[in-house]
């Protein structure tokens, strides 16, 4: 939901007019030149640091926090840059993700730590990240990026963006950016840079008396991840989502297991404990999937409490929850109602809006009332960037606390649009202020450890409030997916509540 926004040409700032400088290489010991100092390192991530807090927010346990942290920072002390001031921060995200930015900061998401099992394996992500810093990759694609005339900022921050967001919300980003190629090339370690960062993972894990293997349970906890979502779209209908390609921010998870089993078979041991039971201490009420913070979706329905918001998708619809807006998606996926979170800046009045944010060329207004609430549509054309006139709909509604949103018809093709538009209205007057029931529902979900009882995943999915297949989810937590394994009576395992 937008309630964050990305700062406005931030992308195209701190251009540098510097050719670069030798240095040499923490992990390799080799010279290289590069358009980023250490000090540099230091500046541009912490000044990136903070954009991206803005953008994704940190989660709100310092408990959590402070166990990430702590984790790191004993793996940092063991790494080839133990002198960085090292910051470690979980963010407030459902996606399954981890990044790193120059300078000592490095990211992983509740998401991907609900999915985790032990603290061994969070170690891995976090040793891989670390030693994304220490063999200074982030300032070496800063220093390539030089030629396509972005700044050493703008390449560290789009970077990080584009791999904590993954292939969809780097599109975005990109095409606000102007960049094309260009993020795209960002976004992407080359495969060597990969697997130096896998190998310094592998080899901060062993002097911590982690045994690497782990970083392998980690490929397949992402693999499996990838299976679910495939094995869900097909059962829903739905093509599956596209694998990894160029602007992807690693390589397949298949060659990556290759080449990591390949890495953990060098470290034999011995090791210590896994930390099983200290990493499930940890994460005990992490909040899963949706946060109050982004809003929740229950099956066809959208709530965000603190905007005090609801929406409900036509039958056959689904929500499509994003940091930009929310949309209400055709089962075709052909067109949508994209609702958008509107500044201040935008206008005080919905005439004032329409004529700030559309410019019709011409149309007509129709005043409504969605609800009890002040909204207005407009139905007519404005002109494009190229000018030429495009047709537009879109209805702008007052909602609790005064605030201004924007809801936009949006299709394929004006055949398209003319077809969806009895979805369309029936998806728009849903919205709707929270009501009891709403504020019931949404409530978000959190991650408690339990006892596996006699039967099973099955007898706990009886009683989860994840939508089916709710055993598969389970099993998904839990490491699971796709196997026939099951742990013996009593083990204990994450469950949704």
């Amino acid at each position: 939901m937008p309630i964050r926004r990305w700062p406005a040409g931030l992308a195209l700032c701190l251009l540098l007019a510097a050719c670069g400088t030798p240095v040499v290489n923490p992990v390799t010991g080799q010279a290289e030149r590069t358009v980023m100092s250490e000090a540099d390192e230091l500046a541009q991530g912490r000044q990136a640091h903070a954009q991206v807090l803005a953008e994704y927010g940190a989660y709100a346990n310092p408990r959590l926090q402070a166990y990430v942290d702590a984790l790191g920072q004993k793996l940092a002390k063991q790494s080839h840059r133990s002198q960085l001031p090292w910051t470690f921060t979980v963010l407030d995200s459902p996606e399954l993700n981890a990044f790193a930015l120059p300078g000592g900061y490095v990211y992983v998401t509740r998401g991907l730590m609900a999915h985790l099992d032990s603290e061994a394996e969070l170690a891995g992500v976090v040793g891989h990240e670390i030693g994304h810093v220490t063999a200074r990759h982030g300032a070496q694609r800063a220093t390539r990026q030089q030629a396509a005339g972005l700044g050493v900022l703008a390449a560290t921050v789009l970077g990080a963006v584009l791999e904590g967001r993954g292939v969809s919300g780097a599109t975005d980003i990109a095409s606000q950016v102007s960049q094309g190629v260009a993020a795209g090339y960002i976004a992407s370690y080359s495969r060597e840079q990969e697997l130096q960062a896998d190998q310094l993972g592998a080899e901060y894990l062993a002097r911590n008396r982690y045994d690497p293997q782990n970083m392998v349970d980690v490929i397949g906890v992402l693999q499996n991840q990838e299976r679910f979502a495939a094995d869900r779209a097909r059962a829903e209908g739905r093509a599956a989502p596209a694998g990894a390609n160029w602007l992807s921010s690693h390589p397949s998870n298949d060659r990556r297991l290759a080449d990591i089993r390949q890495i953990a078979a060098g470290y034999p041991g011995p090791y210590g404990d896994d930390g099983r039971t200290r990493y499930l201490q940890a994460i005990d009420g992490l909040s899963y999937g949706d946060g109050r913070a982004q809003g929740v979706t229950r099956g066809r329905n959208f709530y965000h409490e603190d905007l005090g918001i609801a929406l409900t998708a036509p039958p056959g619809w689904r929500v499509q929850n994003s940091a930009e807006a929310i949309a209400l998606v055709s089962a075709a996926g052909d067109a949508a109602l994209v609702l958008r979170l509107l500044p201040a800046s935008a206008g005080s009045n919905h005439d004032e809006i329409i004529r700030t944010l559309v410019q019709p060329v011409d149309g007509r207004t129709e005043r409504r009332s969605l609800n009890g609430l002040a909204a207005t549509h407009f139905n007519g054309t404005r002109r494009n960037a190229q000018g030429q006139a495009q047709p537009v709909r879109v209805t702008v509604v007052t909602g609790p606390a005064n605030r201004h949103y924007l809801l936009q018809y949006a299709a394929r093709d004006a055949a398209t649009l003319q077809r969806a538009l009895a979805p369309l209205a029936e998806a728009e007057t849903s919205f709707r202020a929270l009501t009891g029931a709403d504020r019931a529902a949404a409530r978000p979900w959190v991650l408690k450890t339990v006892a596996l009882p006699r039967g099973g995943f099955a007898e706990l999915a009886r009683s989860s409030p994840l939508p089916a297949p709710a055993e598969g989810q389970l099993r998904l937590i839990n490491g699971l997916y796709g196997s026939a394994a099951e742990p013996q009576p009593g083990q204990l395992v994450k469950v949704v509540q």
